[in-house]
């Protein structure tokens, strides 16, 4: 089997579904290692029994995550629904169930001494993060058109699921976001100067705006040090800050603060959702500002909060007073 070949087939079908790079980088990584562990046979010659032997295999050999099971499971049968246009059922391997976790909440002492140890553009992304309950992606994905000072909102675009939506832009972050905006211009300017300066956009934005993808508006707020190729059309253009930068300094400065927590760029989404329910705020505006669809999954931060809205005590307590 011509593997290369076949392999761009099914990138150019993830492509077409329009289908995030992230995303179509992870299922490749699936497939072509499904395709391996099959002794490189060709899809359309194998079935329910190679899948099971695989996803069994990741289960009890690699012992990989449950939502790594799952997503390895998500690309096979993107797979055969639209490269090999086979429809897969009766599996008896099914999508393993998550198990039911409360979040990481950071005290305000807590987020504060993080804030104390991060610095400059680091620090604002952690603030747009606790203070707008962005996911990280969401944050280093802003440009400087989605911030709109006079009605102190963000608009988020294209977020998890496909949805739009606005949020709430914190006073406290006003005055560095606008120097952050300022630094982004200078950048902007110069690559202009060179030649450069298209913003980098996926491709179909890419061919329905290319005449004013050079206005500074398009420009990322945390922008790459760095010029780069597009992945796709092949401009040279400059991305926004990889997640791993800030994950380091965000790791750095937990362990300055003394922090014993996990903390990633997420819990300071499930600080900012839990303050929001602490502080009497309705939950369907919580269920909105997070962008959830299913206001179950806000729901689990009722559970964070627990007893301290209900005013519990604990009879412990009720005993020694």
């Amino acid at each position: 089997m011509a593997t290369s070949l076949f392999m761009q087939k099914v990138r150019m079908e993830l492509r077409t579904h329009q289908y995030s790079l992230r995303t179509e980088k992870n299922y490749m990584y699936w497939i072509r290692l499904f395709i391996r562990f099959n002794d490189l046979k060709h899809p359309e010659d194998m079935g329910n029994h190679e899948i099971e032997r695989f996803l069994n295999h990741l289960a009890v050999n690699r012992q990989v995550s449950v939502s790594t099971q799952n997503q390895a499971l998500c690309a096979i049968i993107f797979l055969y629904r639209y490269v090999v246009r086979k429809e897969i059922s009766n599996l008896k391997y099914h999508n393993a169930k998550l198990p039911k976790r409360l979040p990481t909440v950071l005290s305000n002492n807590e987020v504060t001494a993080i804030f104390n140890n991060l610095t400059g553009e680091y620090k604002l992304i952690a603030g747009i993060l606790y203070g707008c309950g962005l996911r990280i992606n969401e944050a280093l994905s802003l440009r400087i058109k989605d911030i709109n000072f006079e009605s102190k909102s963000i608009f988020i675009f294209n977020s998890k699921g496909r949805k739009d939506r606005y949020t709430l832009l914190p006073n406290t972050i006003i005055t560095p976001l606008k120097k952050q905006i300022e630094y982004v211009k200078r950048i902007h300017s110069d690559d202009l100067h060179h030649g450069y300066g298209t913003a980098s956009v996926p491709t179909a934005l890419y061919r329905k705006y290319q005449g004013a993808l050079k206005l500074c508006g398009w420009q990322y707020i945390f922008p790459s040090k760095h010029r780069c190729t597009h992945p796709y059309d092949g401009y040279i253009c400059r991305h926004h800050l990889h997640v791993s930068a800030f994950s380091k300094h965000l790791h750095r400065a937990a362990k300055l603060s003394q922090i014993d927590k996990r903390v990633t760029a997420h819990t300071f989404r499930h600080s900012f959702a839990t303050r929001l329910l602490e502080n009497g705020t309705d939950i369907r505006t919580v269920q909105e500002l997070l962008g959830h669809t299913d206001i179950r999954t806000t729901e689990i931060y009722t559970h964070v909060v627990g007893n301290r809205r209900a005013g519990t005590k604990s009879p412990m307590d009720c005993l020694f007073n």
